[in-house]
């Protein structure tokens, strides 16, 4: 699970069993910052010790998240202590494996330690729900984890899905397209696997993800929308990722759009869950007869041809999209707000009406460019899942690599 990220200005000395881990998780974020970066530096950022960050150093790159980069030392390091000696976050030994399980398909994928996709592949779930997505999954499990690449030790793995998800238990509480109900995707992923385990929901582990890698703002303050089969979202404040009481972050699934008159599954019409969903926006497209079946490749395609029937509803979803986001940033009062949505990060075209709709709705009349679309294109997926299990690494890299 994600704990408390520590930043790379905190002082983060502390008595009792738990300091050494939060020692190393100050010297690990600190190099993955500022890396390759010498050792007194990490000890000027993190105000450890140099005797204590050259400890944690030794025990980080036993560990296979640290190496030493002495190609890169300025001439006469090399003293005792080793002070000048640069070091960075090693991303050739070890790595995490994640999945994303979606409704049309799941993507499994390996990430390094700094984020990079070292492979992805998506399983297509054939319109399948409930267990009969998960059996087959479950099976073929450790036939992917065999395929990591350059003999890489794989030391976790983050799975990530939409919903409500109960991240301290591994629980998968409610989600709804799937049809899954009270599911411990943990446990079940921990006995095929026998790795450390990691089940989030999908928009809180990319705004970790972003927080780890990404925009500088999101470590102040930020929201993060995902818009997919599934809508939700998540807030993080000072580098920290919220999870409320029995873990759902909220639920935005069900603001209201006024003008929309989609049939919700909680019985309502109008919610955001279904006016901006992927489901509701190919189903139109099929009904007129802007692409033969409800399909993300059918509509890509037909945004790309021009169709204008198909840019006209890709943007009337960006305007609801825009609408919402203004909502949550009047609520929140954010330093970023950032938006993974296909067709924004397809076309900066959609992403601009995005922010123009933000921008007109806005009570508190904020920037347009306080949104922001994710940038990691169609590996976001693999990103997320990833970042599941990155989190926990970076937050307890010790106990983590050794349990």
């Amino acid at each position: 699970m994600f704990t408390e990220t520590t930043s790379t200005n905190a002082r983060p000395h502390r008595t009792g069993d738990g300091r050494r881990d939060v020692n190393a998780a100050a010297v690990l974020r600190t190099v993955l910052d500022h890396g390759p970066v010498a050792r007194s530096r990490v000890a000027a950022l993190t105000g450890l010790s140099p005797a204590a960050v050259s400890r944690q150093v030794v025990d980080l790159v036993r560990l296979g998240l640290l190496r030493e980069r002495p190609e890169l030392a300025a001439p006469g390091a090399g003293a005792v202590g080793r002070p000048q000696l640069p070091v960075d976050v090693d991303t050739g030994r070890i790595a995490v494996a994640g999945l994303h399980i979606g409704l049309p398909f799941t993507t499994f994928a390996f990430l390094d330690p700094r984020g990079n996709v070292l492979h992805r592949r998506e399983l297509s779930n054939r319109g399948r729900t409930g267990a009969a997505v998960l059996r087959p999954l479950l099976a073929r499990l450790p036939g992917l984890l065999d395929a990591v690449p350059d003999g890489r030790t794989v030391v976790g793995l983050g799975a990530v899905t939409g919903g409500a998800v109960d991240r301290e238990r591994g629980l998968i509480s409610r989600h709804d397209p799937l049809e899954w109900r009270d599911l411990p995707l943990g446990g079940l992923l921990a006995e095929a696997t026998g790795l450390p385990v990691q089940v989030d929901n999908h928009a809180r582990a990319l705004a970790q993800a972003e927080i780890l890698f990404g925009h500088p703002a999101a470590r102040r303050s930020m929201v993060h929308l995902f818009v997919g089969h599934v809508v939700d979202a998540a807030l993080a404040v000072a580098g920290t990722v919220h999870v409320g009481p029995a873990s759902p972050t909220g639920d935005v699934a069900h603001l209201p759009v006024p003008d929309s008159d989609a049939l919700c599954h909680c019985g309502r019409t109008g919610c955001l869950a279904v006016a901006a969903s992927d489901t509701t926006l190919f189903e139109a497209a099929a009904a007129e007869g802007i692409v033969e079946r409800p399909d993300r490749a059918e509509l890509v395609a037909a945004v790309r041809a021009g169709h204008p029937g198909a840019d006209r509803l890709v943007r009337r979803r960006a305007e609801t999209i825009g609408r919402a986001l203004a909502l949550l940033a009047d609520v929140v009062n954010p330093d970023l707000l950032v938006l993974t949505e296909h067709f924004a990060a397809l076309d900066p075209a959609y992403l601009d009406v995005v922010r123009t709709e933000f921008a007109r709705r806005s009570r508190l009349r904020r920037d347009a460019e306080l949104v922001v679309a994710q940038r990691r294109g169609a590996d976001v997926l693999a990103v997320a899942a990833g970042s599941a299990a990155l989190g926990a690494l970076y937050a307890r890299p010790v106990h983590a690599l050794t349990g």
